[in-house]
């Protein structure tokens, strides 16, 4: 899907360090800081990340951003539980 978007194969490779590159939009960064944060403790999702979110994505946006994260969040833990592995 991030192919089909524009994303290279560096980004995709590297997204753990998207903070620090260059190649991608302030609101592609937004969206993936909304996706780390919930992702590791959706507790983290402060005023600030709010207030960033809401100059990129309009309501309906940041909702269905935070049910795909949520969706894939919980297929994750579910092939995790069950010890599946990714296939291609």
């Amino acid at each position: 899907m991030a192919r089909r978007h524009g994303w290279t194969d560096d980004q995709i490779k590297d997204l753990a360090n998207f903070e620090q590159r260059d190649d991608f939009t302030e609101k592609e960064k937004a969206a993936l800081r909304l996706a780390e944060r919930v992702t590791r403790d959706a507790h983290t999702v402060d005023d600030q990340l709010w207030s960033e979110l809401r100059r990129h994505f309009d309501e309906g946006e940041v909702v269905e951003l935070l049910a795909a994260i949520g969706l894939f969040n919980y297929f994750n833990r579910f092939n995790d539980a069950l010890q599946m592995e990714p296939t291609k």
